[in-house]
């Protein structure tokens, strides 16, 4: 039997977490708004704005159905991790560019990272184990373009090369490793209780 006391203040806790979510979502959203009136500094396009409102409300929307998925908070927080990996690798890829800038070709690799944990969950049916399996996977492929770039050399000449490109590898890598531990660490909880 489910504690009413406990269930409630998980259910405000969530509310609470939500809530924040969305108000830095529409932040992120309104702050370059603000920006380029005070600075011409900041010089954001329709279609800047267009591509963030996709990255941010997509994000906030899958983190939504992750809350919904599970009422294990390492479940949600490794949803999280992985929601906030992928938006800020859409992010990144799109304003600067990893792999030398915006424009070079390699940097489309790392939409397969975000497609192979998409992919994995998917067909893990969201499930928890699966989703360690698939954020692991992540890990391993944004790494590897990493190396890759580097060995091969895409992205010389662009400033400070190669350590953009090594030090978000590690960065990257390290989220998609955290959230496959969370996922792992739901699926033993989920696991525990049928085996006492």
């Amino acid at each position: 039997m489910t504690n009413p006391i406990a269930s409630t203040k998980n259910d405000r806790l969530t509310s609470a977490l939500r809530l924040i979510g969305w108000t830095v979502v529409a932040g992120l959203l309104v702050a370059p708004a603000i920006a380029m009136r005070f600075t011409d500094e900041v010089r954001w396009t329709i279609s800047d704005f267009v591509f963030a409102g996709i990255v941010l409300i997509g994000a906030g929307g899958i983190a939504e159905l992750a809350v919904r998925a599970s009422g294990a908070w390492s479940y949600r927080f490794g949803a999280g991790l992985a929601v906030l990996a992928s938006a800020l690798l859409l992010w990144f890829n799109g304003a600067v560019g990893i792999i030398g800038s915006e424009d070079h070709p390699a940097n489309m690799l790392y939409l397969g990272v975000i497609i192979a944990a998409f992919v994995g969950a998917v067909a893990s049916r969201f499930r928890a184990a699966g989703l360690a399996r698939a954020m692991a996977s992540a890990a391993v492929l944004q790494v590897a373009i990493g190396v890759v770039a580097v060995w091969r050399g895409w992205g010389e000449g662009s400033e400070n090369w190669p350590r953009p490109v090594i030090v978000l590898s590690i960065v990257f890598g390290l989220l998609w490793l955290a959230s496959a531990a969370l996922f792992h660490r739901a699926a033993g909880a989920h696991r525990a209780p049928g085996l006492a």
